[in-house]
């Protein structure tokens, strides 16, 4: 029974009580109904899995302020870009001028290196083509080559609030030599 209690003490923390509540909310939505039953099966399913894969060698800690930026900044993301490629659909002249670019983010994990992907891909026109892990290299296809920049720096600050959120002990090593652009059809 100690063995139990041992293997459950990594999970009071405040990181992995944030796990749990996401994955109750991910469980809840899988039923499509937030009820009771639910919500506490959720936290069985939850609590069980996490006992059964053990503690992570990531970090412990969550820094909430940046963990509220991050995902106002992609709320915000959300909305600009929805309404973006709407007008896009609606303007009968076509105005996308599509690029690639690479970003070499300063990711501090694969850890973050998800959560950045998963930050990008929510938005609508921008869509991940690649994405090298053991450099923290990301290719983007953006609509429009004129917003490369801002995508840019946008993307370097996503990375930086993630790392802030969630710092970790797994870093991604590697060379970093900056943005590359690509024309579709062409190579740099």
């Amino acid at each position: 029974m100690s063995a139990l209690i041992l293997r459950m003490k990594p999970l009071a923390t405040p990181r992995m009580l944030l796990v749990i509540a996401a994955l109750v909310v991910a469980w809840c939505g899988l039923w499509e109904a937030f009820s009771i039953a639910n919500v506490l099966s959720g936290v069985v399913v939850a609590v069980v899995a996490l006992a059964i894969a053990g503690p992570s060698t990531a970090g412990r800690t969550v820094h909430i302020g940046a963990l509220l930026q991050l995902l106002w900044l992609v709320l915000v993301d959300l909305f600009r870009s929805t309404a973006q490629v709407v007008w896009e659909i609606l303007t009968p002249v076509d105005y996308t001028d599509e690029i690639i670019i690479g970003i070499d983010t300063k990711a501090d994990s694969s850890a973050h290196m998800l959560l950045l992907t998963v930050s990008i891909t929510l938005t609508p026109g921008t869509a991940i083509v690649d994405i090298n892990t053991t450099t923290g290299r990301l290719y983007l296809h953006l609509l429009h080559a004129d917003a490369a920049p801002h995508v840019i720096k946008h993307v370097e600050r996503l990375a930086e609030l993630a790392c802030r959120a969630f710092p970790t002990a797994d870093p991604i090593s590697g060379p970093s030599s900056g943005p590359s652009f690509e024309r579709e059809g062409t190579a740099t």
